[in-house]
C-alpha cells in the first residue's frame, strides 16, 4: 500500500473510531514507535531512536491528559504512564535497550487489559465512552 493510501486510511479509521477503540488505536501507536525506537537503538540509528521515543511519549502523554481523575484506577493508570515516560526518558538518554523491552511489555499489557475489559461492556456503554 502506498504511503497516501496508508495515511488516508488511517485518518479513515480514526475519524469513524468510538471512543473507546481511539484509546486502543493510542496504545498501538505507543507499542509501534517503542518498537521502533528499539530496533533504532539496536542498529545504532539514534535518530529513528529519538523520534520514535518522543511519539511515544507524546501518545503516553495524551493517555494522561484524557483520564477522568474521579475514577480509582485513572490514579493508577497515571502512575503507570508516569513510572512509563520515566523508563523512557532513561531508554532515551543512556540507549537503555532493557527499559525500552519493560515499556513495550508494560504498555502492550495495558492495552491487552483494555480490550479485554472493553469486550465485556455491553454496546451500548461502549457507544457512551
Amino acid at each position: 500500500m502506498n504511503q497516501q493510501a496508508h495515511e488516508t486510511y488511517l485518518r479513515m479509521q480514526v475519524n469513524t473510531a468510538a471512543p473507546w477503540e481511539l484509546t486502543t488505536l493510542l496504545y498501538n501507536g505507543c507499542i509501534k514507535f517503542m518498537k521502533q525506537a528499539l530496533e533504532g537503538i539496536h542498529n545504532k540509528d539514534f535518530e529513528m531512536k529519538n523520534i520514535n521515543i518522543k511519539k511515544a511519549t507524546n501518545i503516553i502523554n495524551e493517555l494522561q491528559y484524557t483520564l477522568d481523575k474521579k475514577y480509582e484506577v485513572s490514579n493508577s493508570l497515571s502512575s503507570i504512564y508516569d513510572y512509563l515516560l520515566q523508563k523512557l526518558f532513561v531508554a532515551n538518554m543512556k540507549l537503555d535497550a532493557a527499559s525500552l523491552a519493560e515499556c513495550i511489555e508494560l504498555m502492550t499489557d495495558l492495552k491487552d487489559a483494555w480490550v479485554q475489559s472493553m469486550k465485556q461492556l455491553p454496546a451500548s456503554a461502549k457507544v457512551r465512552s
